[in-house]
């Protein structure tokens, strides 16, 4: 039925639910949720798109391309930290909400996509947006909504012209990694970064965005100390910085590494203190099938760079509530506690997600 009504052009984008997330850095995301059947044809139309347009983004765009990664872009990030000093950190504010359906389409049209194509993509972008509490129906003139199937997309196809081959042709020998809104761009020299930032900032109040000026800061990563510059930035959730690293032989030496960021792992301690553990009456099986699930998607995420100090701080942080859930539970002492669950671990080595960080701390 989707199929008969996409091909005759009479199918018409229903309203996208509103749904507000706080931000790890305080305010609200709103994401657009379509319905099931809108999933459906968006994806459709996605999947015939995407044969076009992926072949000709940029190398260095990773956000939500078939055979990117967020991993990628974060290792070619710390490679170029190590050849060139300087990066300029950009995050443009309020990007979703702000993308102009003019140039989207715009773009549509000039790799000569089909009129049922930009018939639906121009729908999907001013699918009204409802909150669910009051039911009232707001229209939208600008922005694609997360959530969406091929919001994505279209928000790629957007920078690619907006910032990418804009960099390739004013800016050639500056490499970046562009994560939808998130970029990083590495220069030799701190005039080259805060021109590029002038010129940057320019380049998208053309085309109707605005730079997060508290968000967006030039930084100095060198093994060399540096006074009052910053040495430190996040991008995709790792601080990027020079730490102190150790190697097969035992010897120090310093590198630009990333990391678990501080606001991730506060978030993640918050997050297994509210779980409340300790004053759990389930037993231990099930709290490894309630847990284990977010437990693996951090440690497949963030355990990935600087793995020692992430483990560590899963580790401990996981383990204690579980040591103080023994004590309650069955009525032991500390030291009877730690020998407990210590039996349990050598008896079901994956039970828990995080046991299998015990090497990492340990060593």
């Amino acid at each position: 039925m989707i199929w008969n009504r996409l091909s005759s052009g009479s199918y018409l984008a229903p309203p996208v639910l509103a749904k507000r997330i706080p931000k790890a850095t305080g305010g609200e995301r709103v994401l657009g949720i379509p319905t099931v059947a809108d999933r459906v044809a968006q994806g459709a139309v996605k999947l015939h798109v995407e044969s076009i347009l992926e072949p000709i983004f940029h190398p260095d765009s990773y956000g939500y391309r078939p055979g990117k990664s967020a991993h990628q872009a974060l290792a070619r990030c710390a490679q170029r930290c190590r050849d060139r000093s300087w990066v300029l950190e950009i995050d443009i504010r309020s990007f979703f909400d702000t993308v102009s359906h003019e140039l989207v389409l715009k773009a549509l049209a000039y790799h000569k996509m089909p009129s049922w194509v930009l018939l639906y993509c121009k729908r999907w972008l001013q699918a009204p947006m409802v909150e669910s509490a009051d039911g009232i129906r707001q229209p939208r003139t600008m922005g694609t909504p997360q959530g969406g199937v091929i919001s994505p997309l279209l928000a790629n196809l957007f920078l690619h012209y907006a910032f990418d081959r804009w960099m390739v042709r004013e800016h050639r020998h500056i490499g970046f990694e562009r994560y939808a809104d998130d970029i990083a761009c590495h220069c030799s020299r701190m005039r080259e970064a805060l021109r590029l930032k002038a010129a940057i900032q320019r380049r998208l109040a053309s085309v109707g965005l605005e730079i997060n000026t508290q968000k967006s800061k030039v930084v100095y990563i060198d093994t060399f100390p540096r006074w009052n510059v910053s040495t430190c930035f996040t991008f995709l959730g790792y601080d990027f910085r020079v730490r102190t690293l150790k190697n097969y032989k035992g010897e120090l030496f310093r590198k630009c590494m990333p990391g678990a960021s501080k606001v991730a792992m506060t978030r993640m301690t918050r997050t297994i203190r509210s779980w409340r553990i300790q004053r759990s009456a389930a037993s231990i099986e099930e709290l490894a099938r309630r847990y284990n699930a977010t437990l693996r998607g951090w440690i497949a995420y963030f355990g990935k760079f600087w793995y020692r100090n992430f483990s560590y701080q899963i580790w401990s942080t996981m383990q204690s509530r579980l040591l103080k859930w023994a004590m309650n539970k069955y009525r032991l002492s500390h030291r009877r506690a730690e020998h407990r669950l210590r039996l349990i671990r050598r008896e079901k080595p994956y039970l828990f997600a995080h046991w299998s960080l015990l090497r990492a701390v340990n060593g």
